[in-house]
C-alpha cells in the first residue's frame, strides 16, 4: 500500500539518521567496543542455530540441516576474523614523507551508517558476514533480509533486537517496494547481493546520496578441467558444490569445459557422485529444495529449451515421489550449444552444462568475450598452464583444483568484477571497504619545515628553479 510505503520511508530515514547522531555523539569506537558488537552476533548465531535451521527450511520448504549449519559457519568465521584483527586493523599506517622532518600517514576512520540488503539463499552469510568488516571498522548497520525467507528475517530481527540497541545495529523487514526505498535511503555507504539487474537501480538510487556501493552479484563462473587432473576426482569435487543448496549459491559452477572425448565419462562419474551423496535421490533430507515455484518453472524451462535445442539431459538423480516439494533433481547437459538458456543466463541451480575443448586457448577466449564472473575454478597440475589461464581471463575470484574453496578463507577479498560485483568484503580488505582512509600530514618542525613553505612561496630564487628541475627528471 503507498500509505505503507511512505510510512515504511519515514521510518528508516528517522532510524538512519538516529544511528548516525549516536555514532557523532558517542565518537569514535575502541577496539574494545567493536570486538563486543562483532562477538554478540557470533553469539546470536551459536545460540540460536537450531532456531535458524527450522525457520530456513520452512522458508524454502525443505533445506537440508546441514547446509544452515554451513551457512551459519560461514559467518561465524567470517565475524571472528575480524574480531581477532580489528586491534591490528585499526593502527596507523606510516607513509613517506615528502620533506626531511616531515610525517606522513594513514588513519582508518568510521564511515558512519552502512545499509545491508541480503539475498535469499544463503540468508545468513550473506547478511551477516559483512558485519565484520562494517562493525570492526566502527560503523553502525542497518540490514535489510530478503522478502522470499520470511521466517528467519522475523526471527534474525527479533534476535538482533535482544542483542543490540536500534541505534548500534537494527533490522528492517518488508516485501515488494521496500527494497527500492531501502536503496534510497542516506546511508553513508550500501552493499548489496543479488542480482545484476536489481543492482543497476540499487546503484541508481545510492548515486542521489552519493552513497558508495559494494555489489556481489554472481553470474556464470565457469569450470576448466584439463587432462593433467583425474577426471573423477574433478567430477566428485565440482559436484560437491553443485549440488550444495541444489545450486542455489551465487559461486556455484554455472558450466563445465572438459577435454573432446571425455565428456561421457565426466557426466556418468558426475552421475555417481550425486548417487553417493544422496542414495535416498532428490527426496534425501541432505538436498534442499527450489526456493518457489518461479524458480523451479525457471529450471524445468531451462531444460526444455536445452532438449529442444539438440541437448542430450541426464538427471544425476530420479524425481521425487512427492510433486509439490520443489525438489529439482541434479541435472547434466550434454552436447550444449550455446544459443541455449543454460548458456545466456545465470542458472543458479542444479543444472550443469557440459561443454568440450581441444584447444585450451579457444577456452579463455570465450569466457574473456563475456561478462566477467564471479568465479573462475581449474584443475590441472601444470603451474604455467594454471598461469596462462589466469592471464588470460578475469574474474571476482579464482579457485585452482577445488571450487569456492578461496571464499572460506576470511584473509582473501571476496568481490566480483564488472557484472559480477565492485568492491570487496571479507579480511582487510573488507575493514577497508567499510573505512575511510584519512590522510594526515605533519609538516616538519623549525627550519625544516620554514624552509619547505618558502620553496613554493614568491618572490622565487633560484633554488626553485633548481628544485623543479631535479624533481622532474625521468
Amino acid at each position: 500500500m503507498p500509505g505503507d510505503l511512505s510510512a515504511f520511508k519515514s521510518e528508516l530515514n528517522s532510524l538512519v539518521l538516529s544511528q548516525r547522531s549516536a555514532y557523532e555523539a558517542d565518537g569514535l569506537p575502541t577496539a574494545q567496543t567493536r570486538v563486543d558488537r562483532i562477538r554478540r552476533v557470533v553469539s546470536l548465531l551459536a545460540q540460536n542455530k537450531d532456531r535458524f535451521v527450522t525457520a530456513i527450511s520452512d522458508d524454502f520448504g525443505h533445506r537440508a540441516r546441514e547446509e544452515t549449519l554451513v551457512d551459519i559457519l560461514a559467518a561465524a568465521s567470517a565475524l571472528k576474523f575480524a574480531a581477532e584483527n580489528v586491534q591490528t586493523w585499526m593502527q596507523p599506517e606510516a607513509r613517506h614523507s615528502i620533506t626531511p622532518g616531515g610525517e606522513a600517514g594513514v588513519e582508518y576512520t568510521p564511515l558512519g551508517v552502512v545499509g545491508v540488503i541480503g539475498p535469499w539463499n544463503y540468508p545468513i552469510t550473506l547478511l551477516l558476514s559483512p558485519l565484520g568488516g562494517i562493525l570492526a571498522a566502527g560503523n553502525r548497520a542497518i540490514l535489510k533480509p530478503s522478502e522470499f525467507t520470511p521466517r528467519f528475517s522475523e526471527l534474525l530481527a527479533s534476535l538482533i533486537g535482544e542483542a543490540f540497541s536500534p541505534n548500534e545495529v537494527s533490522t528492517v523487514l518488508g516485501g515488494e517496494g521496500r527494497g527500492a526505498i531501502f536503496s534510497e535511503a542516506p546511508f553513508d555507504h550500501l552493499i548489496f547481493t543479488g542480482s545484476t539487474g536489481v543492482a543497476k537501480h540499487v546503484m541508481r538510487a545510492a548515486a542521489d546520496n552519493l552513497a558508495p556501493v559494494t555489489l556481489e552479484l554472481g553470474g556464470k563462473s565457469p569450470v576448466i578441467v584439463t587432462r593433467q587432473f583425474d577426471l573423477a576426482e574433478a567430477a566428485r569435487r565440482i559436484m560437491t558444490v553443485k549440488a550444495r543448496n541444489a545450486g542455489q549459491i551465487c559461486l556455484s559452477p554455472d558450466y563445465v569445459f572438459v577435454p573432446a572425448g571425455t565428456e561421457r565419462a565426466f557426466a556418468d562419474a558426475c552421475a555417481e557422485d550425486c548417487g553417493k551423496m544422496f542414495p535416498e535421490g532428490v527426496d534425501s533430507p541432505r538436498y534442499s529444495s527450489i526456493i518457489n515455484e518461479r524458480h523451479f518453472q525457471r529450471l524445468t524451462a531451462l531444460v526444455d529449451d536445452a532438449r529442444a535445442k539438440g541437448a542430450e539431459i541426464i538427471q544425476a538423480l530420479a524425481p521425487g515421489a512427492s510433486g509439490n516439494s520443489r525438489r529439482f533433481p541434479p541435472t547434466l547437459l550434454l552436447n550444449v550449444t550455446m544459443d541455449m538458456g543454460v548458456m545466456q543466463e545465470e542458472i543458479f541451480g542444479p543444472l550443469l552444462p557440459i561443454l568440450t575443448y581441444d584447444d585450451l586457448e579457444d577456452v579463455t577466449r570465450q569466457i574473456r568475450s563475456g561478462p566477467r564472473p564471479l568465479a573462475l575454478y581449474y584443475f590441472g597440475e601444470d603451474d604455467e598452464t594454471a598461469r596462462k589461464v589466469l592471464d588470460g581471463t578475469a574474474s571476482g575470484g579464482v579457485t585452482i583444483n577445488d571450487v569456492m574453496a578461496h571464499v572460506f578463507c576470511e584473509d582473501l577479498p571476496f568481490s566480483g568484477i564488472g557484472d559480477s560485483g565492485m568492491g570487496a568484503y571479507h579480511g582487510i580488505e573488507g575493514f577497508r571497504t567499510f573505512s575511510h582512509a584519512r590522510a594526515i600530514y605533519r609538516q616538519a618542525p623549525g627550519e625544516a619545515g620554514v624552509a619547505a613553505v618558502n620553496l613554493l612561496r614568491p618572490p622565487f630564487g633560484p633554488e626553485f628553479e633548481d628544485f623543479i628541475s631535479r624533481a622532474i627528471q625521468p
